[in-house]
């Protein structure tokens, strides 16, 4: 359960840093064995679980929980995509995941995987081949059958986007197949050992999609052409406007973590877009919106002692950080890599631009990540050893104080997109920091699709981003040479770590791969990590039962307004 937890401008703070309080050098966060080698049966409970995970935005004195009403809720971001097998913003997340289920689930708090779709799985021993045992009677909201030939469809289809999958493809890394057992049994298989597929079916990025979807083109899915057997159907997306779905009448398949059985209390969901964060906080207090997503941190007093929730957690997976193109003239050279990492104040970030809702980054993983390993020590904030360091790689300060070699500058641009609205705060800061030891960062703020094109064609310094996953494979999809590999990273022991811990079946073992790559990553320079994000969604008080999954994705099945 939380922490603590207030009736009038309540927090709810959601647990996931087990461990975390003690940040020692070598500490970790150890994972739940996820794959066992024998069958796992898991029967479906016959009512909801209690919670946990603490997750539940409900007070005390809410009274029984009301079926009806319209939910409006402000993002700060268009969802650009609504498909969740091809995009992988925020903002298009917590859309998806209403609208589609998952094989499995994950419970926030112990990283466990529980049933969904899937009723039992068995794995064998080498992580190569998952059978999964489908619950009978599911239906996608047009009335076909989700059963073993769906489930066949929908990874097929994966494969098939390409790189159009941006997340769910490299889930699928080594996929070379599906057999439909019967109809509630499909077969996964692996050419390769791929340790992490069973989270990876807890995702939104593998939720389960009709057939007639998966017939649609990838731009009509984008735009909303989507059905799936989730909580609530599509109903319109209109581009920077809003996004409504509504209830799914007859649902009775929800995850085994989820409250209530059936069919969604909601009767409708309107997602409005509202980018400035201001704006979209104003929208909360005057009563235009009742949640609003993404509060910013010089918002945030403002829903701390009135008649608010404030619905926290933490994102695990990789940190957000700026990700070196390694053959760019300056960032080729490991000495810069190295001295940009000291000068960098992360404390400072998160207590100047941030709050203490937002953590300095210790990592290339956020610290709720399963076998995250404090690299502390080797991100310390020394300016002046970043000037030896570059003294003596003969970068030397020019008139203006920023250091050149050979006629040629140490001036970079950093590449993003203010999908997290505090981004160039933060990056300002940062710009100010490298300042001090010689280094000029240029800001270069682009869209979120301007960006994906930016970063495609290899035009560009330093990017800017963050990777949500609970799982430690996420370092794989950012720093993998066999994957995008947009910093054009060499190809070394980094690929080895990455590789073995995603073969490996048996927690120790994979937890030396994971933590050896964290190593690499930080000694090679191949991210400087700035900051932890973390979820900061505001309701009104009536409001009630809103819960963020172990990705921290916003899930509306058991959310609920108080009359």
């Amino acid at each position: 359960m939380p922490a603590s937890r207030r009736t009038a401008g309540r927090t709810v703070a959601i647990p996931g840093r087990t461990g975390a309080a003690v940040r020692r050098p070598g500490s970790r966060i150890r994972r739940p064995a996820l794959l066992p080698a024998a069958a796992v049966a898991l029967a479906l409970t016959a009512s909801a679980c209690s919670g946990t995970d603490g997750t539940t935005a409900t007070a005390a004195d809410a009274g029984p929980p009301r079926a009806g009403g319209t939910l409006t809720l402000a993002l700060a971001v268009d969802p650009t995509c609504l498909d969740p097998q091809q995009y992988g913003l925020n903002a298009s997340l917590n859309v998806g995941r209403q609208l589609v289920d998952s094989l499995t689930d994950q419970d926030p708090a112990t990283g466990e995987i529980k049933p969904w779709l899937a009723q039992s799985w068995e794995v064998n021993p080498e992580a190569t081949q998952f059978t999964f045992h489908l619950r009978p009677g599911v239906t996608f909201s047009d009335g076909t059958p989700v059963d073993a030939t769906a489930v066949k469809a929908n990874l097929d289809g994966v494969v098939a986007l390409g790189a159009k999958a941006q997340i769910a493809g490299v889930y699928l890394t080594g996929y070379t197949g599906s057999t439909v057992v019967d109809p509630t049994t499909v077969r996964v298989e692996f050419g390769t050992p791929s340790a992490q597929f069973l989270q990876a079916t807890s995702t939104v990025s593998l939720g389960l999609l009709a057939p007639a979807t998966l017939a649609r083109s990838a731009d009509e899915r984008c735009q909303g052409a989507l059905v799936g057997s989730g909580p609530f159907v599509f109903g319109s997306y209109k581009q920077n406007q809003s996004v409504e779905i509504t209830r799914r009448a007859g649902y009775n398949w929800g995850s085994s973590l989820w409250h209530k059985e059936g069919e969604a209390y909601l009767d409708k969901v309107v997602y409005k877009i509202i980018p400035e964060s201001g704006v979209r906080a104003g929208a909360l207090e005057s009563g235009q919106v009742d949640a609003i997503s993404d509060i910013q941190p010089q918002d945030e007093g403002r829903f701390e002692g009135g008649a608010y929730t404030v619905v926290t957690r933490p994102n695990p997976g990789v940190v957000f950080g700026l990700f070196p193109n390694v053959v760019r003239p300056g960032l080729d050279d490991d000495a810069v890599r190295h001295a940009v990492q000291k000068a960098v104040d992360r404390p400072e970030l998160t207590q100047t631009v941030l709050s203490p809702r937002y953590k300095p980054a210790t990592s290339p993983l956020a610290a709720v990540t399963p076998d995250y390993v404090d690299q502390g020590a080797a991100l310390g904030y020394d300016p002046e050893g970043a000037k030896r360091i570059l003294d003596a790689a003969g970068w030397l300060p020019g008139s203006d104080g920023i250091r050149a070699k050979n006629g040629r500058k140490l001036s970079f641009d950093v590449v993003f997109a203010p999908a997290f609205n505090a981004s160039q705060s933060v990056l300002e800061l940062v710009q100010q920091q490298l300042k001090k030891v010689g280094v000029d960062l240029r800001l270069r703020k682009l869209t979120p699709g301007e960006t994906n094109t930016v970063l495609a064609g290899g035009d560009f310094d330093f990017s800017y981003l963050n990777l949500t996953r609970s799982d430690p494979d996420v370092l794989r999809v950012l720093f993998s040479t066999k994957s995008a590999n947009r910093g054009h990273l060499p190809v070394g022991p980094l690929d080895t770590a990455l590789d073995q811990q995603s073969r490996l079946n048996d927690q120790g073992p994979r937890y030396g791969q994971v933590a050896e790559a964290q190593r690499v990553i930080v000694e090679r320079g191949y991210v400087i990590p700035l900051f932890e994000l973390a979820q900061v969604h505001g309701l009104a008080a009536k409001v009630q039962g809103v819960t963020l999954d172990a990705s921290s994705r916003l899930s509306l099945h058991d959310a609920w307004l108080k009359g």
